[in-house]
């Protein structure tokens, strides 16, 4: 009876393993939509910014839209945890060794990444910015390799192999008529906010091991936002843009809204990773990639090029070989 009793405890927990994990898989693909549609959106609300010179629109506005996207969201988050009891949560977790890794894996995911995001979005487009920034997987391998001594295995070496040749392959060829200097430095900060988002993802596990997800990630929005409107937007001449977007309704709704995808996309991220593992919800969240592509070709009219179509899929394919191991996720009983 004993033996019995405890192989049907071991099955039990079996299940109740999996459905979190499965739980894990859907948020993390829930993340990756919802942060393809953030970048549509950002796209459609930069185009209601008023026109403030050459100079602010590659500079002063993405950023200005950075620091939007990221308070916002922040606000966002505060309001939800709020309602649900938990803002002493977030002042005590402030206060803590894990609260402060949380703070900083917000400065490399928030002025550095969502910096990067918003310039390259600006410069090189919304589809090249989108693909280059789904690197981040191979980043977070590489990081995670040298900082917390991990192995890394041939098929992590021939993800990361498909994801530099996707990217090769995408900023081969710059579109008719761009400015090839802005669109190459487009690309460069992206590969700016690939590394953030990377660092971040490693700096965040530890800090997530003792706090919330839902903490976590209002810690990280506010203080990204916090930092972007302090110490980044007034050396961009930014809170020129600001005041220009606030006054408008219809540009301040619209930034609001992508922020909402914002918020709702990074909790799902943080959530995922929590159920299913980092470099799970890092793959699931890359797909981001493929909306984000899809969105902009559908409300953006931004061109599908065969070298943007060819390269996506390398770029996506490789970061999930980064991230998951074929045979294990589909394997029976695997999550």
């Amino acid at each position: 009876m004993n033996i019995s009793g405890n192989q049907t405890a071991i099955m039990m927990k079996r299940k109740l393993d999996a459905g979190f994990a499965k739980k894990g898989i859907l948020t993390g693909l829930f993340s990756g939509c919802t942060w393809g549609a953030n970048n549509v959106i950002l796209g459609l609300a930069l185009g209601l910014v008023p026109v403030m010179g050459e100079d602010a629109a590659l500079y002063a506005v993405p950023l200005a839209a950075a620091c939007l996207n990221d308070t916002l969201a922040g606000l966002w988050l505060l309001i939800y945890n709020c309602g649900g009891g938990r803002f002493q949560e977030i002042i005590r977790s402030l206060k803590t060794v894990p609260g402060l890794m949380v703070c900083v894996a917000a400065l490399m995911g928030g002025p550095v990444a969502n910096s990067g995001y918003l310039l390259g979005i600006s410069m090189a487009g919304p589809a090249y910015a989108l693909t280059i920034t789904a690197l981040y997987p191979l980043v977070g391998a590489l990081l995670s390799r040298i900082f917390l001594k991990q192995e890394i295995l041939p098929r992590v070496w021939a993800g990361m192999l498909l994801s530099v040749i996707g990217a090769i392959v995408i900023s081969y060829v710059p579109p008719e008529g761009e400015n090839s200097a802005n669109f190459y430095l487009g690309l460069l900060f992206s590969s700016l906010a690939a590394f953030g988002w990377g660092a971040e993802a490693v700096l965040a596990v530890f800090g997530m091991s003792m706090i919330d997800p839902k903490i976590a990630i209002n810690i990280r929005e506010l203080t990204s936002g916090l930092v972007m409107a302090l110490f980044v937007l007034p050396i961009v001449g930014g809170w020129a843009v600001i005041s220009q977007v606030v006054v408008l309704p219809a540009t301040i709704g619209t930034f609001a809204i992508a922020a909402l995808a914002a918020g709702v996309s990074y909790l799902a991220w943080y959530t995922a990773n929590s159920k299913c593992g980092v470099a799970k919800g890092m793959a699931l969240n890359g797909t981001y990639v493929m909306w984000g592509v899809i969105f902009s070709a559908v409300f953006l009219s931004q061109p599908v090029t065969q070298n943007l179509a060819i390269g996506s899929g390398l770029v996506l394919v490789g970061a999930t070989l980064v991230a998951i191991n074929p045979k294990e996720f589909f394997s029976k009983g695997e999550a």
